[in-house]
């Protein structure tokens, strides 16, 4: 067995990582290795635009480009965390830098502020960061809305499930997910222009996160205490199999359905309404509820640590 102080494999630098993220966050004179990956996949669009015309040859390309650069991002994370000396600090640092708790719950924060000093337009632009619909004539109800749908699903993919990769492959396997769900939130759109591009990396996104998504959902049924808890966790099943996401409406049922509020319904997405499915109960959401969404998400984020980080351990103990 290793030494738990020195090896980048260690349940210590999971814990570090959840401790620098959480009191942290995700600073903006912090440079952090996302932005290197968005500006990589946006520079391989272009070299495949300019090169492939065939709708075939398009999603052979978006395979091959996601798996090159997924296991070029896993192989250099792990050179990296092997330096003597430097490795083990560098693991914390990549551990750190994939988890995205603090910056999730600091983001939805941010805008619940903003809808309680009036400034809904501001509201509205700071959303828009967030979602990919259409803001602008959002009132405070749809944007609670929106922003609660968000932050539940993100809480999945932006945190439970690259801290359930930490666990079990150490940093370079969180950084090869990462790589992939970057190549998913750029270019998983089913429209025409990524439909063919983008369709391997949002089916590997959803096989990878599969497990994480279900994961989210018991743990914040759990921590929500919700009475009868497998009367609610067959709610939450029924209720994200109406999603037209595999994983999406997994943390966003559970969160809804924990709080007894509303989300779904009428949606703008790229200048058209989409009907998406209701999940939950019958509250609408107000300032209150978000308050208690962003709790529930921190306190699940932290039993997600204990659960998932007890687990890496007995397999580092047992090794």
């Amino acid at each position: 067995m290793h030494s738990l102080f020195a090896s980048p494999f260690s349940p210590l630098v999971t814990a570090l990582g959840y401790f620098v993220d959480t009191r942290l966050g995700d600073p903006s004179w912090l440079y952090h290795p996302v932005r290197a990956l968005g500006w990589l996949i946006d520079r391989a669009e272009k070299a495949v635009r300019s090169r492939v015309g065939s709708e075939a040859g398009m999603k052979i390309a978006g395979a091959t480009v996601t798996l090159l650069l997924s296991s070029t991002v896993a192989a250099l994370v792990s050179t990296l965390i092997a330096l003597p000396l430097l490795g083990f600090l560098l693991a914390v640092y990549f551990a750190y830098s994939g988890l995205a708790l603090r910056c999730l719950l600091d983001e939805g924060a941010d805008v619940e502020r903003l809808l309680q000093a009036d400034d809904i337009d501001e509201a509205r632009v700071r959303l828009s960061y967030l979602v990919s619909r259409d803001t602008s004539c959002m009132d405070a109800v749809d944007i609670r809305r929106s922003l609660a749908e968000t932050l539940s699903e993100n809480f999945s993919d932006g945190f439970v499930a690259p801290l359930f990769y930490l666990c079990l492959c150490g940093p370079a396997g969180m950084w090869a997910y990462k790589t992939v769900n970057t190549f998913d939130s750029m270019w998983g759109y089913k429209n025409e222009r990524y439909s063919h591009l983008g369709w391997f990396p949002a089916k590997l996104d959803d096989v990878l996160n599969f497990i994480p998504a279900r994961l989210s959902a018991v743990l914040i049924l759990l921590v929500s205490r919700r009475p009868r808890p497998l009367a609610a966790l067959r709610t939450v099943i029924r209720q994200a199999g109406k999603m037209e996401s595999p994983n999406a409406g997994w943390p966003m049922a559970a969160c809804a359905v924990a709080l007894n509020a509303r989300m779904g319904g009428p949606t703008s997405y790229f200048g058209r309404i989409k009907q998406k499915p209701l999940l939950g109960g019958e509250f609408v959401w107000d300032q209150a509820l978000l308050a208690r969404l962003l709790l529930t998400l921190k306190r699940t984020g932290g039993w997600s640590l204990l659960i998932l980080i007890s687990f890496q351990a007995f397999l580092w103990f047992a090794a």
